[in-house]
């Protein structure tokens, strides 16, 4: 799932950011209302963390104006004020649930599952290309009737990987859609998941591999 945070709070965010891509989420971040609205319209995004009390436009009119433009990606509310008024106003203004800090992060991470459950804005339950089969909900994958354990980051890849099957597939675009926004490291990184994804589903004889299409990427096939 790839999440929104907007905070203006940098050591929170830094907390929640290292914390949901340790559980498998992709995270953009945004420490204002105006760069937040404008993630939020640009990229898609399962779901949004917003905070209220965040500089130029409050959590409250960038939550409003999302709307307005027709956005549906559900809206988590964060502030520091534990009032019926904030409550009422945040979910009047178009947030679909509401948490008061200081809060605990595994509440945080199943509130954020169960609104796109609820949503159904998850990409798909299931995918699966030959004998492989991935399940998005729970992040369990399997050859055949044999399960494969991989990291929450090794089925980030293998899960775009395989939506996108017999497409070719650039470096810069799997980290694009797998790594967050602000990604800087080496983009060889992906090469060193792909080598990991390979070894595993060479292990489990998976008749679905991943080619090597020189110059250009990689793409899932089936075999």
């Amino acid at each position: 799932m790839k999440v929104l945070v907007i905070d203006d709070d940098v050591k929170l965010v830094a907390l929640v950011k290292r914390g949901l891509e340790a559980e498998g989420f992709t995270v953009d971040v945004a420490y204002d209302g105006a760069d937040g609205l404008w993630r939020a319209s640009e990229s898609s995004h399962d779901v949004i963390v917003l905070d209220i009390m965040i500089p130029g436009r409050n959590g409250f009119l960038v939550c409003s104006e999302l709307r307005a433009n027709g956005s549906s990606t559900p809206i988590l509310m964060l502030t520091a004020k534990d009032g019926d008024l904030d409550e009422a106003e945040a979910l009047d203004t178009g947030a679909d649930d509401y948490l008061v800090k200081p809060f605990s992060f595994a509440v945080l991470v199943a509130r954020l599952r169960a609104l796109v459950r609820r949503s159904g804005t998850s990409t798909r339950v299931s995918l699966a290309i030959a004998d492989l089969r991935l399940d998005v909900a729970t992040r369990r994958t399997w050859v055949g009737v044999r399960e494969v354990g991989l990291t929450a980051r090794e089925f980030a890849v293998l899960s775009y990987l395989v939506q996108r099957a017999e497409e070719v597939l650039s470096k810069r675009a799997i980290l694009d859609g797998v790594w967050d926004d602000d990604f800087e490291g080496d983009p060889n990184i992906v090469e060193v998941y792909i080598a990991r994804l390979r070894r595993k589903l060479g292990a489990s004889r998976s008749r679905a591999s991943i080619e090597t299409i020189r110059g250009a990427g990689y793409r899932m096939r089936a075999d």
